[in-house]
């Protein structure tokens, strides 16, 4: 597929660019600062300023999908989905946070007292991007959470899906690495499963 990368060079975004390139996507790497970007055949490296919706929907116009991946602190929400929309790709894979799922009925993760005050404004921000794209009936959008502590680790392919609910596991802790929500991303852009809707991802 031909993929639109937003936020390519981040801490979540890096990976999904090595798997995505690994199954020999083309992608379109969309970053502040290109320069940090390898060079590699099947990259395309482009400077973007994603809060510039004319520009957004000029990058992203002729691929087959695009992914985002960054802080959305400040981001207006409706604008960037009409830039995506207007660009006419067909997908649009969102990477989400935790904060948002729950972990008992009607508790969200960010909602429970060991939820760390410094995460709050970022986790906010991540909701108000969910919020927006429920809103959203014409894009075909998915948001994908991951557990509540992602970090580099293992690509060991794998993993458990969920919905709306906190996937913790035998020990109770809730986690998976950067590699394998990698591979979860992309799986659901080669064999999607999921439409206008959120899906998470743990151990």
């Amino acid at each position: 597929m031909k993929i639109a990368l937003i936020g390519a060079t981040g801490f979540i975004g890096q990976h999904i660019l090595t798997e995505a390139l690994s199954r020999k996507h083309d992608v379109t790497a969309l970053v502040r600062d290109p320069s940090k970007l390898a060079a590699h055949a099947q990259v395309t490296p482009k400077a973007l300023d994603s809060n510039n919706p004319a520009a957004l929907t000029a990058a992203l116009a002729g691929h087959d999908a695009a992914i985002i991946s960054f802080h959305y602190l400040g981001v207006d929400f409706p604008a960037l989905i009409n830039a995506v929309k207007a660009s006419g790709v067909k997908r649009f894979l969102v990477v989400g946070g935790a904060g948002s799922l729950e972990v008992a009925p009607g508790v969200r993760v960010i909602d429970t007292p060991d939820f760390p005050e410094e995460w709050k404004a970022v986790a906010h921000a991540a909701i108000g991007f969910l919020d927006a794209l429920r809103a959203e009936k014409s894009l075909d959008w998915v948001y994908v959470s991951p557990s509540a502590f992602i970090e580099p680790g293992q690509r060991t392919g794998k993993f458990r899906i969920g919905s709306e609910q906190l996937l913790v596991d035998e020990k109770g802790e809730s986690r998976i690495s950067n590699q394998d929500f990698a591979v979860a991303l992309i799986d659901e852009l080669e064999q999607p499963q999921h439409h206008q809707q959120r899906f998470t991802v743990g151990y």
